[in-house]
């Protein structure tokens, strides 16, 4: 398998991108939420889990849950990448 080179300068304008920093707003809002009803501390391996498979539009009003950072990341939807 083929090893590319990664793309820095375009990963850091799509992460610029308006609609993904609304995203990221939304995920450490979550986030904050959680630390503060004491789901969640730093440090602990845990992520906040929103609910179905959302890759576009608001999170706002998506329900949440706290999960194993190994849990979340398994269930993530494939990449286009080979595991």
């Amino acid at each position: 398998m083929v090893r590319r080179d990664r793309n820095y300068k375009k990963e850091a304008a799509y992460e610029d991108e308006p609609s993904q920093v609304r995203r990221r707003v939304a995920r450490n809002r979550a986030r904050r939420a959680a630390e503060k009803r004491g789901l969640v501390h730093k440090g602990d391996a845990k992520e906040v889990d929103h609910l179905g498979t959302h890759r576009t539009g608001s999170l706002g009003s998506v329900p949440t849950r706290v999960v194993s950072r190994s849990a979340n990341r398994r269930r993530q939807p494939p990449t286009k990448r080979k595991r």
